[in-house]
């Protein structure tokens, strides 16, 4: 059956009836009759019944609007399409084009109205390029005739002086563009969402496994790309293109992201020149002692910056500085800027933005965790990583190359690889307790806090099977609620925030990453019914909020009440939106097409009728 309706006709009765609370989406929280009748081609009527379906005709008359039709042609099956299959289509066929960017003539248009250019010239977007980026210095140089840019070349040596320098001159930094039949066209990359129109470090990899499972291998490939023009001409994955972000790297996955890129490809050429890169990002950005790597052989994160993140919006810090400024008689305002201006100098306020700016590189912004401490911390997640990045290396090395890399062998990087997961369980796994918590360097303790990254080691393989046994018994009972894996479990933030706020990154909230790797992990070791379960959970509560609220997919969940209604700092990205989702949110996305990749077919059927976690397992 197939309904060929006028659009601008059909939403303004469809609104008027059924978008009761004005906020132009269908959702179980509006208060119309839930039903709406409409004419098929063929002349019988049809009435089209309840949330779900209501909010399905809505987006399909939106979706055909916005490619310039008057009149759409909807079939019955758009209308009534079971969840999943819509969902997993939308993200397919709609979300991942909504995300894709490039910073050339085209793009850029787009980045002129983003909220984050607080400090535009004249209406002028900064672009800054990298020093030895002729071409990209003199293609945007050009584009100053024609757009209302302003393209600053950045010096040679970037040191965190410089950074500060500019933070009231922010600006977009360049990413790879390339000449194609006579133009120079940016190498595209996926977004987050929202207001996130920056290429963002992690979020990229973990966007690239949905995109690879929706056949986007190009895409992906560059995206790679551009993470080795960052690290070539930045020095680092970026925590995201932006200049304040010079300073500031991101978790590690780029081995990660180009070998499942050359297990589709085969593209040795290309494996052998990311590779290289991968390799110098090791040992430059992770491996120097006394910045990154700390005495015991494991790894922190270590910001480099000075002074505020300039990202935060003013009076983010009020709390932290109004006890400084009223010991000296000053408004917070006035104490700000001096302290910015190295008027005033602060150590305990020093101390306090080091750590600050390292809790965002960790991509855990912000946890109580690792508030306040954070570049004291071996982090369990990042070893895990790094030990990941050292059996890569070897993997790669032993199988592609012929176990000869340029001066490396893999036979060494399996010596690094060992020798890391010596030092880890040395100082971070706890046999006692059964599972792994990140250590201070500082105090030579290992912290209590109960977190979703002390599964991590499941994902790199870096556990015995005993350790893998220990964590699925003692860590997953205490972390896993409705809706999933929560970021820590109650007793951990109860014992630190007291009447603190809510940080994002714990409980009751849940996040696609950790999901992401949990799963992969369990797989790992064999705990296939534990991922089933997990998955299930995950994706029931992602299909469940997305039927009730008009296609909604968010940044993050309270896997606690499986809602994306979420009561942290911030708020929450992705559901912001008027009559459709033109995006979801990049890496929630791909956790919806990853774990329908892993899910037993007879768990989508059930997950197509919303049956609900407690029914089955």
């Amino acid at each position: 059956m197939i309904f060929r309706l006028n659009i601008e006709d059909t939403l303004n009765k469809l609104l008027h009836q059924e978008d009761t609370d004005g906020d132009k989406k269908i959702t179980i929280e509006d208060k119309g009759p839930k039903v709406f009748k409409i004419s098929a081609v063929s002349g019988e009527d049809y009435v089209v019944k309840g949330t779900y379906h209501l909010s399905n005709l809505l987006q399909e008359l939106v979706i055909a609007k916005n490619e310039g039709m008057e009149i759409a042609e909807i079939p019955l099956s758009k209308i009534e399409e079971p969840p999943v299959n819509r969902i997993s289509r939308m993200i397919k066929d709609y979300f991942w084009k909504g995300l894709t960017r490039t910073i050339d003539e085209k793009g850029i248009l787009g980045l002129l109205h983003d909220t984050k250019n607080k400090t535009l010239t004249s209406n002028k977007l900064r672009i800054y390029t990298p020093y030895n980026d002729s071409l990209a210095f003199n293609y945007y140089k050009n584009l100053e005739i024609s757009l209302p840019i302003e393209v600053i070349q950045l010096p040679e040596t970037i040191t965190p002086q410089f950074v500060k320098s500019i933070n009231n001159k922010s600006g977009i930094l360049s990413l790879k563009i390339e000449k194609q039949h006579n133009h120079i066209e940016g190498v595209p990359f996926v977004v987050p969402g929202g207001r996130f129109n920056e290429m963002y470090g992690w979020d990229s990899y973990f966007e690239s496994i949905g995109l690879l499972i929706d056949g986007k291998v190009e895409l992906v490939k560059a995206m790679a790309d551009n993470f080795q023009y960052e690290i070539e001409n930045y020095g680092k994955i970026l925590n995201a293109n932006r200049s304040y972000y010079l300073t500031r790297t991101q978790p590690p996955f780029y081995t990660s992201l180009i070998r499942e890129v050359f297990e589709i490809t085969q593209d040795k050429e290309w494996l052998k020149s990311h590779l290289t890169t991968a390799i110098k990002e090791y040992e430059t950005v992770w491996m120097v002692e006394g910045k990154r790597l700390t005495d015991n052989g494991l790894n922190r994160y270590l910001a480099e910056g000075i002074g505020f993140p300039p990202e935060c919006e003013e009076g983010h810090f009020d709390s932290i500085i109004k006890p400084f400024a009223d010991e000296l008689n000053r408004s917070i305002r006035d104490y700000e800027k001096d302290y910015a201006n190295g008027i005033i100098s602060n150590d305990a306020l020093d101390t306090y933005f080091i750590h600050d700016r390292t809790v965002r590189e960790s991509g855990h912004d912000t946890s109580y965790r690792i508030e306040g401490i954070c570049a004291d911390l071996n982090l369990v997640e990042l070893n895990a990583m790094l030990y990941k990045y050292e059996t890569d290396f070897s993997e790669i090395i032993e199988t592609e190359f012929k176990d000869n890399f340029k001066e490396y062998t893999a036979t060494y990087w399996k010596e690094k690889a060992n020798a890391r997961k010596v030092a880890v369980n040395k100082n971070l796994w706890n046999e006692s307790k059964g599972m792994y918590f990140d250590y201070n360097v500082v105090t030579k303790k290992q912290s209590n806090f109960v977190a979703a990254t002390t599964l991590t080691p499941l994902w790199s393989n870096l556990c015995s099977q005993h350790q893998a046994e220990q964590l699925v018994k003692t860590a997953i009972p205490l972390l896993k609620e409705k809706g999933g894996i929560a970021g820590s479990t109650k007793s951990s933030i109860d014992d630190i925030s007291k009447n603190q706020p809510q940080r994002q990154w714990d409980y009751p909230n849940g996040w696609a990453p950790h999901q992401m790797m949990i799963w992969k992990g369990l797989l790992n070791y064999g705990f296939v019914d534990d991922a089933q379960e997990l998955i299930y959970r995950w994706l029931f509560m992602i299909t469940k909020n997305a039927v009730d609220y008009n296609g909604t997919i968010p940044e993050k969940y309270d896997v606690v009440e499986a809602t994306h209604k979420v009561f942290a700092e911030y708020g929450n990205v992705g559901t912001d939106f008027e009559y459709i989702s033109q995006e979801g949110f990049g890496w929630m996305n791909a956790s919806y097409q990853y774990g329908l990749s892993l899910l037993e077919n007879s768990y989508i059927e059930k997950l197509n009728n919303l049956v609900k976690p407690e029914f089955i397992f």
